[in-house]
């Protein structure tokens, strides 16, 4: 009797453990397809800025230059959240 009541605790446990486990994987996932999706866009974002200014005509002009460097200024500290 003892032994079919440890048993049955270790089984329920060995269920518990699983679904902990399997739920922990799956939100890992997604937390990762997430991470990858936002680098994806971040560089998306600095090719655009690239061929935006290709020229050079915004960031020398003083009002757009300034705004342009921050702009700048914020995707690099996005750059270096994403380990670049």
């Amino acid at each position: 009797m003892v032994v079919e009541i440890i048993l049955g605790f270790s089984i329920i446990g060995c269920l518990i453990e699983s679904y902990v486990i399997w739920n922990l994987m799956k939100k890992t996932e997604l937390l990762e397809t997430w991470v990858e999706a936002f680098t994806r866009r971040i560089e998306y974002i600095q090719e655009d800025l690239k061929n935006i200014d290709s020229t050079g005509h915004f960031e020398s002009d003083d009002e757009i230059g300034t705004i342009f460097q921050q702009i700048k200024s914020t995707l690099e500290q996005l750059n270096e959240l994403k380990g670049v």
